[in-house]
């Protein structure tokens, strides 16, 4: 059965993985995004269970679902089990609501969840603009979009200095299509999101405007992509800029680091 683009992770190995991946502790609130038939809750309902036994607290599990009848069939499925809490509703619009209604802090809470391809560029945009960010992230994405998120150069892109402005990526594993039903038609990956703790600059607004221009058209060189977005400043003045970084005007944007790209943001704020 698929339902809103959604394709079910059915391999348990893949599934205890992503577990693994959460470095799961008492007292934490999981979110997880698109739980379908309760696959992975059913093993985050476990080591609650275990945590429960230790200490008493266990953890708090919410899990968001967009399609009406799996959210019934999971209310029933957890109908007996008070600390797993199901919410109707999209994810996107959610996610920002309960981290303010239940006074979420950063390392309180964690984020995991089987992604719709069609909504993981979207989802991470809202987890960067999150007031309180969550502890880390685990996520199962389609393997190209894992691979251009923990991009370094010589292959630097404008999806991966975004997203590592704000957290550590890191793939855990690979997942064949052969492992969810229905299958889709590429593979996925496990990737762990690390948050840092604090932004690398105050001026977030300038640096996501920063790599939009330079990575807006990735085979130019940086003083080309920089004089078409930085139309107040001449072209000398640009190039005086880029050297006072260490780089050659004539480099482009795929062979910056974030640290590199952090240092031209520092000259042009």
């Amino acid at each position: 059965m698929k339902r809103l683009g959604q394709h079910f992770l059915i391999n348990k190995e893949k599934i205890k993985k992503i577990i693994q991946s959460l470095e799961l502790k008492n007292g934490e609130t999981i979110i997880e995004i698109g739980p379908g038939h309760g696959e992975l809750t059913r093993e985050l309902l476990a080591i609650s269970f275990k945590l429960l036994e230790e200490d008493g607290r266990g953890m708090k599990i919410i899990a968001i679902e967009k399609d009406k009848a799996l959210t019934e069939r999971l209310n029933k499925t957890f109908a007996d089990h008070k600390n797993v809490e199901t919410v109707l509703g999209d994810a996107l619009k959610v996610i920002p609501e309960i981290i303010k209604n239940y006074k979420l802090q950063a390392k309180s809470y964690k984020l995991v969840g089987n992604i719709p391809y069609y909504i993981t560029g979207y989802l991470l945009r809202i987890i960067s603009e999150l007031a309180r960010k969550p502890k880390l992230c685990v996520f199962t994405v389609q393997k190209e979009v894992a691979e251009r998120i923990c991009a370094q150069p010589p292959k630097m892109n404008l999806l991966a200095a975004s997203v590592q402005f704000w957290a550590k990526p890191e793939i855990i594993d690979f997942i064949s299509k052969k492992y969810f039903k229905p299958a889709p038609k590429v593979d996925s990956a496990i990737i762990k999101l690390t948050i840092h703790p604090k932004p690398y600059t105050p001026n977030q607004e300038h640096y996501y405007k920063l790599i939009k221009i330079l990575f807006k058209q990735p085979r130019k060189t940086l003083i080309n992509n920089l004089s078409g977005g930085y139309r107040q400043m001449s072209k000398e003045k640009l190039i005086e800029l880029i050297k006072k970084t260490g780089l050659e005007p004539n480099l482009r944007p795929q062979n910056l680091n974030l640290e590199k790209i952090l240092g031209i943001s520092k000259f042009l704020t």
